[in-house]
C-alpha cells in the first residue's frame, strides 16, 4: 500500500511537471503572439498616419526631379558659367534622388505587408540570390560562397519578400568589407525552423550598435537610411520568424534569419 501511494504521488508530480511545462510553452507562445499583434497594430497606425504624408511628398518631389532634368537640358556644358550651374544641378538631383529612396524605404517599412506564401526550397532561393549578387561581390573583391542544406529545405514563405530581406543582409555585409573579404550564405535546419546565415569577415559590430542595429533609422554608415535591417527584421517577423546578429569587433558578423517550417 505504501508503494502504491508513493507511486501515485510520484505520478501526480510527474504529470504536474509535464502539464506545467506545456502551460509554460503555451504562455510563452501567447506572449509572443500578443507582442507581435501589438507591434503590427502600431505599425499599421504609423503607416496610416504617415503613409499619406510620404506620398504627398513624393508627388512634388517627382515634379522637382523632372524640372531639374529639363533645366539641365537647356544648359550648354561648353559654356564655363553654365557648367557651374550644371554641377550644382547634379548635386540637387543626387540629393532629391536620395530623398526619394528614403521615402520608398519608409513606405516599405511602415506599409502593410501582405504575404503570398508558397512552398519554396530555401536552397534554390539562395542559389538564385548568389547568381544575382555574385557580380557585385566580385567587383568589390569579396568572395561569395554558398552552403546549401544537404537536402531540400521547403518552407511556406513569400519568395519576393524573403529575397528582399536576405538581399538587404548581403548588401549590408558587402558595405562592411570595402577592401574585400569573404561572404558566406548558408541554409540549415534546427528546432523546426529553417535557418539562413549571412556571415562576413568585416570589422564586426560593437555591443552597443548590435543592440540598436534593427531599430528604424539607426545607422552606423554614412549616407545610410537605417531602414534596410529594420525592413528585413519586419519581414522575418511577419513570417513568424526572427532576425538576429552575433558579432565581435575584428572578427566579422553573422546575421541569422529563422523561418518556421510550418506557418504560425
Amino acid at each position: 500500500m505504501h508503494l502504491f501511494a508513493w507511486g501515485l504521488i510520484t505520478g501526480l508530480f510527474a504529470s504536474a511537471a509535464v502539464g506545467g511545462a506545456a502551460t509554460l510553452i503555451a504562455y510563452r507562445r501567447f506572449v509572443r503572439l500578443e507582442r507581435r499583434a501589438r507591434q503590427a497594430e502600431r505599425l499599421a497606425e504609423l503607416g496610416t498616419l504617415t503613409g499619406g504624408l510620404a506620398h504627398e511628398i513624393k508627388n512634388p518631389l517627382s515634379t522637382v526631379q523632372l524640372n531639374l532634368q529639363l533645366l539641365e537640358e537647356d544648359l550648354d556644358p561648353k559654356e564655363p558659367g553654365q557648367q557651374r550651374v550644371i554641377n550644382r544641378l547634379h548635386i540637387v538631383q543626387r540629393e532629391a534622388g536620395r530623398l526619394r529612396e528614403t521615402l520608398d524605404d519608409f513606405l516599405r517599412f511602415a506599409g502593410k505587408i501582405e504575404l503570398d506564401r508558397k512552398p519554396i526550397d530555401v536552397n534554390e532561393l539562395l542559389e538564385e540570390l548568389v547568381d544575382f549578387f555574385s557580380p557585385q561581390a566580385q567587383l568589390q573583391r569579396v568572395q561569395l560562397r554558398l552552403k546549401q542544406h544537404d537536402e531540400p529545405l521547403v518552407v511556406p514563405l513569400d519568395p519576393r519578400l524573403i529575397k528582399q530581406a536576405v538581399l538587404n543582409l548581403l548588401i549590408n555585409a558587402l558595405q562592411a568589407m570595402p577592401h574585400g573579404g569573404e561572404l558566406i550564405l548558408s541554409a540549415s535546419q534546427s528546432d523546426g525552423e529553417a535557418r539562413i546565415d549571412v556571415v562576413d569577415t568585416g570589422p564586426g559590430i560593437s555591443a552597443e550598435a548590435a543592440e540598436n542595429i534593427f531599430q528604424a533609422y539607426y545607422s552606423t554608415k554614412r549616407g545610410g537610411t537605417g531602414l534596410g535591417l529594420a525592413i528585413s527584421q519586419r519581414i522575418a517577423q511577419e513570417h513568424g520568424g526572427s532576425l538576429t546578429v552575433a558579432s565581435e569587433l575584428g572578427k566579422g558578423s553573422n546575421f541569422t534569419l529563422r523561418l518556421p517550417l510550418q506557418p504560425r
